[in-house]
C-alpha cells in the first residue's frame, strides 16, 4: 500500500523547501481499503516533517505521539540540530517499537524525516533522513543526499515503481523536468492513472521553507473539485483562510473560491494524461 514521495526545491542560494505528498489509502488486500488515512505529519513549532509507509498502525499512533512531544517542547528546543533531532525521534521510534507485540510487527516501516536548522545566519541547511525496519534487519538510521537542483529525494510504497516509470521516462524529460513542482505532478498523474489498487485516495501535502522563524506546514489539497486536508474532506462551510491551499497543479489558491491566487504562478503540466 501507498504511494509517497518527497522533493526539494533549491535556487542559487540553495534549497528553499522541502514537501512530502502520499495517497490516503489504507487497504486489506486488493478490494478492501479505507481512502482517509493520514499518512503524513508536520510540526507546529519546529521545521519537521515525517511521512512513512508499509505498516500503518505502529507509525500512524508512534509519530502521532512524538509529534505531539514536540510540539509540547518536551524533546528538543530552536538549539538542537538537525542531526539531533533526527536521533531522537528514532530512539522514541526505537524505544516504542521494543513494547510493540512481536506478532504486530511483521510489515515493513519506511519513515521519511525532513529537517531544516531552526537558529541560522545566511541559508539554513536541509537535511533528508531515512528511518526504517525490517524484520531481517531490524532498526536502520541514515541520512540521505540533497541533490544540487530542485527534484525528488525519495519514494516509497508499493506504488512507487509506477511512479519512477513514470517520472524518469515522462516527467523528467518534459519542460519542467529538475523543477519542485515537476514531482507533485507526476505524483498527481501517477495517482490519477495508477494500477496498483493498494493506492487511491486524495493526496495529502506537508512542507517545509526556507524562511527564518517558519515551522512545518500542512497544506489543504483541492482536488476534483473538492477540499481535502491530511486526507479528509473538510466540511462545507469551513474557515478556509485559515491553512494554505494547493491545487493538483501545485499552484497556491483560495481556499474558499478554489481558484489559484491573483499574485500566484500558473503551474500547468502539459503531460498530465
Amino acid at each position: 500500500m501507498t504511494l509517497l514521495a518527497s522533493w526539494i526545491g533549491i535556487d542559487t542560494h540553495g534549497p528553499t523547501s522541502a514537501y512530502i505528498v502520499a495517497d490516503s489509502r489504507i487497504s486489506w488486500g486488493d478490494n478492501t481499503y479505507f481512502d482517509y488515512g493520514k499518512k503524513l505529519f508536520a510540526s507546529n513549532c519546529f521545521p519537521e516533517i515525517l511521512g512513512y509507509a508499509g505498516d500503518v498502525l505502529f507509525p500512524s499512533i508512534v509519530l502521532s505521539q512524538i509529534l505531539e512531544m514536540i510540539d509540547a517542547k518536551l524533546l528538543f528546543d530552536e538549539t538542537t540540530s538537525c542531526a539531533e533531532k533526527n536521533k531522537i525521534i528514532f530512539e522514541k521510534l526505537y524505544y516504542a517499537f521494543s513494547k510493540y507485540p512481536d506478532v504486530c510487527g511483521n510489515n515493513p516501516i519506511q519513515i521519511i524525516h525532513l529537517s531544516r536548522d531552526t537558529l541560522f545566519d545566511g541559508y539554513p541547511a536541509f537535511h533528508h533522513y531515512a528511518l526504517t525496519w525490517s524484520r531481517d534487519k531490524s532498526w536502520k538510521q541514515c541520512e540521505m543526499k540533497i541533490p544540487e537542483q530542485s527534484g525528488l529525494l525519495q519514494v516509497l510504497g508499493s506504488g512507487g515503481v509506477e511512479f519512477k516509470e513514470n517520472y524518469e521516462s515522462r516527467y523528467q524529460q518534459g519542460h519542467n523536468r529538475s523543477t519542485s513542482r515537476n514531482v507533485f505532478h507526476c505524483f498527481i498523474d501517477t495517482l490519477n492513472n495508477i494500477k496498483d489498487r493498494k493506492c487511491g485516495g486524495p493526496p495529502q501535502l506537508v512542507g517545509i521553507y526556507r524562511k527564518p522563524l517558519t515551522s512545518g506546514k500542512n497544506f489543504g489539497i483541492i482536488s476534483n473539485g473538492r477540499r481535502y486536508f491530511l486526507g479528509t474532506e473538510i466540511p462545507r462551510d469551513s474557515s478556509y483562510d485559515k491553512i494554505e491551499w494547493r491545487n493538483e497543479f501545485f499552484e497556491r489558491c483560495n481556499g474558499d473560491s478554489k481558484k489559484i491566487l491573483e499574485d500566484a504562478a500558473a503551474q500547468l503540466d502539459s503531460l498530465r494524461r
